[in-house]
């Protein structure tokens, strides 16, 4: 029998451990310079520019509706790619790259305090804590996704990033 794994990033937002799969992620950089953009959506930090790619930039605290954590050394972007865009989130650090069974896993309780259960895909068991899973589709709606794309693109036809 054929034992499924999953292997995921683990990042801190606050005192909460959360992973997104590897397979999404491009790359893991310090926190830049973020230009903003008029008439972004609220949790829309701004945009990078990543080797001549303009880039939107989420705040995942803003987006789960956390409160605002203070930039540190630790603090880092996650450049992963949602639904054909790629996009930074915001982590206040990157931990670990773990390698989980499948059976680590079990759906999300209905009511999850602070995040919106649909944002969850699942919760990691590890020995000795828990891992909320996201599911970096929802947490970027295709609305959101629309005007993301729509605000990147007027970015880079206007060439405002630096």
């Amino acid at each position: 029998m054929e034992r499924k794994e999953r292997q995921l990033v683990v990042f801190n937002l606050g005192q909460e451990e959360y992973g997104v799969d590897i397979l999404q992620v491009q790359e893991i950089k310090r926190l830049t310079e973020i230009t903003r953009v008029p008439n972004a959506p609220a949790f829309v930090e701004g945009v990078i520019n990543l080797r001549g790619n303009v880039i939107p930039v989420i705040d995942l605290h803003k987006r789960f509706n956390l409160p605002a954590a203070e930039v540190t050394e630790e603090s880092r972007i996650v450049i992963v790619n949602v639904q054909d865009i790629t996009v930074g989130i915001i982590v206040d650090a990157v931990s670990e790259v773990i390698t989980l069974e499948e059976s680590a896993f079990a759906p999300p309780p209905p009511l999850v305090a602070g995040i919106e259960a649909n944002f969850i895909e699942a919760i990691g068991n590890l020995e000795d804590r828990l891992l909320i899973l996201l599911n970096m589709d929802r947490i970027l709606g295709l609305d959101e996704v629309a005007v993301t794309k729509e605000l990147t693109d007027k970015v880079t036809q206007e060439g405002v990033v630096k």
